[in-house]
């Protein structure tokens, strides 16, 4: 079934999004077309993206003398973009949605929060002046009662207003309609601008493409983390840095931290700061995934940071893009679901109403994930003549790429889950290696998760 496979060409093409420029890179996809069936095509979002990565994989490998022969298997998608749910940590099952990151029932519709964080829920909590002392079954009844009181999008703005995550369900069509979709719907997927700086050549290798380049990892959650430990996997030292006062939940660090380092530091700090600029001079790229804006403060940027080091790629991640109204807001994945229709195309219809449904993944932070470590790869190709560049994109642009794509009329078939088991210093993580399977071999992670924190601020 794997010649049945035609990627979507807008996640085809190479630097540029030139599709035409991918044919010699196109990796052989093989494994079933559907699996998790639905109104939109899930599976062919997620297959494309990582053969996207594969292609700027081979891409990259060949410009430094070893191109590797990388297969696709979409069973092994699927498993990875649903690599959370068959985690095992010493044994023990994840969990995954805290209480209160869920949908309630507003008085004209329906608002979906997200308090997976201390300080998310603590926000949510305060701006629907409920005590964040409570139980979170205490706490969720509360909540209930207080939504049920007003309209969802006044809520959506109180409780953003408050430092809170949420999202009042909109249809396609009113997203569509709204400031911010159409500022997303105009925007390209990836977003590529010049740094302006001289060209960089790369060593060979015999290695993996990304082998002997090193990463600088400001992100969180899962789609940048997902990107960082893919490019990891492929030869990468990737240092991953997060602040000291809002630890990454530990089961996500368990999750996305295979590959790389873990180091912990104030970044507002001076001597943080100088020591993260050492850190950039000697990188080849920095990949962040906070709100655009939350570190410019710092003289993170892209912008200010490619006026320094013009030779670095500089790939940016975040919820609803730069651009917009809602260019600053805080988002996650099952967030952006709610506001830009998809939860309202996986809905239910029952004796209480409509009720608004999920992808059955967190697709849009996995594809993020796997785009923006093409986006680097690619990023590091056109580095080699033309100097370092910014890379960005956005999960609300993502789905609004998933939700033009055509749905294959295709039966949904059976994918098999390949895991691995890997000693680690919180016990044997069973867990799903990367989806690609390079040179006849499935590509594995070359080291477990770190201890949290536990490591400098320097590269190996």
């Amino acid at each position: 079934m794997g010649d049945r496979w035609v990627p979507w060409p807008v996640l085809a093409g190479g630097p540029g999004g030139d599709a035409a420029r991918a044919d010699d890179d196109e990796p052989r996809v093989v494994g079933p077309r559907r699996w998790w069936a639905g109104p939109l095509d899930v599976e062919g979002l997620a297959v494309g993206s990582v053969a996207a990565c594969a292609r700027a994989a081979a891409r990259l490998g060949r410009l430094r003398g070893r191109e590797p022969g990388i297969t696709v298997d979409s069973s092994d998608v699927a498993a990875s973009f649903a690599s959370f749910r068959h985690l095992r940590v010493d044994g023990r099952e994840i969990v995954g949605f805290a209480p209160l990151s869920r949908f309630f029932a507003a008085a004209d519709g329906w608002v979906r929060f997200h308090a997976n964080y201390p300080h998310h829920r603590q926000a949510l909590l305060q701006s629907l002046g409920v005590d964040p002392g409570l139980p979170d079954d205490a706490a969720s009844v509360m909540v209930g009662a207080a939504v049920r009181r007003e309209a969802a999008r006044t809520l959506e703005t109180h409780v953003r207003a408050g430092g809170g995550v949420a999202a009042a369900l909109r249809t396609p069509e009113e997203w569509l309609a709204h400031e911010h979709g159409a500022v997303v719907a105009a925007a390209p997927l990836v977003e590529a601008r010049p740094g302006g700086g001289a060209g960089r050549a790369l060593p060979p290798t015999a290695d993996g493409p990304m082998s002997g380049l090193r990463v600088l990892d400001l992100t969180r959650v899962i789609a940048g983390p997902t990107a960082t430990r893919t490019l990891g996997a492929l030869g990468a030292d990737v240092l991953r840095v997060d602040p000291p006062g809002r630890p990454e939940l530990l089961d996500q660090h368990l999750d996305t931290g295979f590959a790389k380092r873990s180091a912990e530091a104030d970044l507002a700090e001076p001597a943080v700061r100088a020591r993260v600029e050492e850190l950039l001079a000697d990188a080849d790229v920095l990949v962040s995934g906070y709100r655009p804006g939350a570190l410019a403060g710092l003289g993170l940027g892209a912008p200010e940071v490619l006026r320094r080091h013009p030779h670095l790629v500089v790939a940016e991640l975040s919820a609803w893009g730069e651009r917009g109204p809602w260019g600053h807001e805080r988002g996650f994945d099952s967030i952006v679901q709610v506001a830009t229709g998809v939860a309202h195309r996986y809905a239910t219809s029952g004796p209480g109403g409509l009720r608004p449904g999920a992808l059955p993944v967190q697709a849009l932070d996995h594809t993020a994930g796997y785009l923006l470590a093409a986006a680097v790869m690619d990023g590091l190709v056109e580095r080699a003549d033309h100097g370092g560049r910014a890379v960005r994109l956005s999960l609300a642009r993502i789905s609004h790429e998933l939700q033009g794509m055509p749905v294959p009329d295709a039966e949904a078939g059976e994918t098999a889950v390949r895991t691995a088991t890997t000693e680690s210093e919180y016990g044997p993580l069973v867990h799903v290696p990367p989806p690609l399977t390079v040179d006849g071999a499935r590509l594995a992670y070359p080291a477990p998760p770190r201890p949290y924190g536990g490591d400098d601020l320097a590269w190996r």
